[in-house]
């Protein structure tokens, strides 16, 4: 797996050294940058600025690459023993699914659970600047039996979404066990799911607006979930 870009670069010396295999420089760095790369004792080959953007396909990769091995999907029974967790189901946007692995990871979510269609975790590695590394991740393509075999070991399910049925979020005291399940960019979360939930979930709001930003959105709901 190639990752590009000094932050997630950095993440990786600093966390994870272990896990790079080979390093790319397309660019002269300082003494003490270059020391700090040299000394985990990985073969380190210089690019040009064609190559290098080649290998980061167009991407910004500011004159840090790396290849990295594989990233590894947890277990889905390893999250059976976690107390919050965040479901994106079939959401698309690699973007939207690193910036919420970030927040996820800084407000201390214990894993999150992709459904739907296998996402590129190489572009979700760079999009959530390195904090999948830190993050329990699998995919599952049955979100409804995952559903109800969580609820026989005492989750708690919420459903975003911005309904009249929903309940405010700073109205709600979550479950010690509680599983937030974010919709799709475009359809949300289907009749069914929201049926197979516990309780639906929204984000109090001064203006009227129909809704935000996924990422945003479960920014806000994760927070009231982990500081409440």
């Amino acid at each position: 797996m190639i990752i590009y870009g000094k932050q997630v670069f950095m993440h990786y010396l600093s966390k994870a050294p272990e896990k790079i295999e080979e390093i790319y420089l397309a660019k002269d760095l300082d003494k003490q940058t270059f020391k700090d790369i040299n000394k985990i004792g990985k073969k380190i080959t210089k690019l040009d600025f064609i190559k290098a953007q080649a290998m980061a396909k167009g991407g910004n990769h500011q004159g840090f690459l790396a290849k990295v091995s594989e990233y590894e999907l947890a277990n889905i029974k390893d999250f059976k023993n976690m107390q919050k967790i965040v479901i994106l189901h079939e959401l698309s946007d690699v973007g939207n699914i690193g910036s919420i692995t970030r927040s996820a990871y800084a407000l201390g979510f214990d894993g999150i659970i992709h459904s739907g269609n296998n996402v590129n975790l190489e572009a979700v590695m760079r999009a959530s600047a390195g904090a999948l590394l830190e993050m329990k991740f699998t995919q599952t393509k049955d979100i409804l039996s995952l559903i109800n075999e969580f609820k026989q070991i005492g989750f708690n399910f919420y459903a975003a979404n911005h309904s009249e049925n929903a309940k405010e979020h700073n109205k709600i005291t979550f479950a010690s066990k509680s599983a937030l399940i974010m919709g799709s960019e475009g359809k949300g979360l289907s009749a069914k799911i929201i049926r197979a939930c516990d309780l639906e979930v929204k984000i109090t709001m001064k203006n009227n607006f129909d809704s935000l930003n996924v990422s945003n959105a479960f920014a806000i709901l994760g927070d009231r979930i982990m500081n409440e």
